[in-house]
């Protein structure tokens, strides 16, 4: 039972995603940080952004080959286009 717990926990982890500046970020934070991006999908958006220059919408990212709209729906939330902007941590 706990190594199914344990198996379960870390499940769960890989599956969070975290926000992601679709215009500064390297291939591997990309691929890090949204679901259904592994590597090669993330270096696509890399070059394809030196390229075209940034994404200004999700929809921009779609023209990524290999990239889809059922990909970006799902990363909607996680897919950032200006500087994310840290909590301040209160004393």
């Amino acid at each position: 039972m706990k190594k199914i717990a344990l198996l379960l926990a870390l499940c769960a982890f890989n599956v969070v995603a975290k926000p992601v500046n679709i215009n500064k970020a390297d291939a591997k934070t990309i691929a890090s940080s949204l679901q259904g991006i592994g590597q090669k999908k993330a270096e696509a958006i890399v070059q394809f952004r030196k390229a075209h220059g940034k994404f200004k919408t999700l929809k921009d990212l779609t023209q990524v080959k290999g990239i889809g709209e059922k990909t970006v729906k799902k990363n909607a939330a996680d897919i950032k286009f200006k500087n994310i902007k840290k909590k301040a941590k209160s004393k």
